[in-house]
């Protein structure tokens, strides 16, 4: 038997045994529906994913439902999951399908390729997990199996790591049950050959491992050299009025919480009161800063300051259609924001 297809039988009769079938998108293994579990498993672990995916298919069932939505709407259901250019990817991907597919997913794997927020191996996850085509696929997880498996040195994220990288991946993906093989690869990945504390002697691939067998898993595959993330600091202003009603920004389509509501940024330093009356013709009636709190982006910390701010009168100056919105928590839904802004809200209205 081919070390091809020694890798893949072994992969396969482990996940017949262990892996997982239950999953809410193995249920019914359409291109919609692939699509979307795989673009929130991006960075995202499978349990949290879960009742996410559930909640999103709820409220988009299918591709028309998606790109006939407004955004802050796609948005609502996504947040708490993070990485919100995830979800405006999907929403601008959906819109595209609409305009330059007939509203069909489509099949071809350049044209995948092309979409908003897909890349190689999410094009090739998509189509082998709902159409059966032979593509290989290189998450986290994949990247940690055959990095271990073939001793790979250095770190994943370099060039000419990942094409070795891809050219595994492309050797071990077999001809037939290639829905079952990414899934497997990715179980084993996600339950076995974990970052800290892999369960080698379990791992259907043991006998081979070239990490394993010179004593070299913990040290692969090769760890991202350390980088110093510069800080950046916030200041976060919950305005309230006399009937508790906070007031609510909504940020701009980039950046940060993109589209998301927020409550708005005053700069360290800066007079809150000359904000309120210069932003907002507000006149405060005192102020207090809360205990501050770091948020961690890929790119840079950001610490943040909330600071609760009383004012009289808030009038209807401050209005900024689709902009500006005084919202009471104990009323209504809250709209889409960001789980740090979501924090603040909750601890000022518990």
């Amino acid at each position: 038997m081919s070390e091809r297809n020694r890798f893949a039988t072994r992969l396969l009769d482990w996940h017949r045994r262990h892996g997982r079938h239950e999953l809410p998108w193995q249920s019914e293994r359409s291109l919609y529906r692939v699509w979307i579990a795989e673009i929130m498993l991006q960075q995202t672990q499978v349990g949290t994913v879960i009742p996410y995916y559930r909640r999103f298919m709820s409220a988009f069932p299918d591709l028309r439902a998606l790109s006939d939505a407004p955004l802050e709407r796609v948005l609502e259901c996504w947040s708490g999951l993070g990485y919100y250019s995830r979800a405006r990817n999907l929403h601008r991907a959906a819109q595209l399908i609409a305009a330059e597919h007939g509203g069909c997913f489509p099949q071809d794997f350049d044209a995948v390729l092309s979409l908003p927020g897909i890349g190689r191996s999410t094009a090739g996850a998509i189509l082998a997990q709902a159409l059966g085509r032979r593509h290989a696929i290189l998450d986290g997880n994949v990247k940690r199996v055959l990095a271990r498996y073939h001793a790979v040195e250095g770190w994943t994220g370099q060039a000419a790591v990942l094409d070795q990288l891809w050219r595994h991946a492309e050797q071990h993906t077999p001809d037939e049950n290639l829905a079952d093989y990414t899934q497997a690869i990715m179980d084993l990945g996600a339950t076995l050959c974990t970052r800290s504390k892999p369960d080698c002697e379990a791992c259907p691939l043991h006998t081979d491992c070239a990490a394993l067998r010179t004593g070299r898993v913990d040290e692969l595959p090769s760890p991202r050299p350390k980088k110093t993330l510069p800080v950046k600091s916030a200041r976060l202003l919950v305005l309230t009025d006399d009937s508790g009603a906070i007031l609510l920004e909504k940020r701009p389509p980039a950046g940060i919480w993109g589209g998301l509501w927020s409550l708005p940024e005053a700069a360290p330093g800066e007079s809150v009161e000359a904000v309120c009356s210069r932003r907002w013709g507000l006149s405060v009636i005192g102020h207090e800063d809360g205990e501050r709190f770091r948020h961690s982006f890929s790119h840079y910390h950001l610490d943040i300051t909330p600071c609760r701010v009383r004012v009289r009168d808030r009038a209807d100056r401050v209005s900024d259609a689709g902009r500006l919105i005084w919202c009471r928590f104990d009323e209504s839904t809250p709209p889409a924001m960001a789980t740090p802004v979501a924090r603040i809200i909750r601890q000022y209205t518990a």
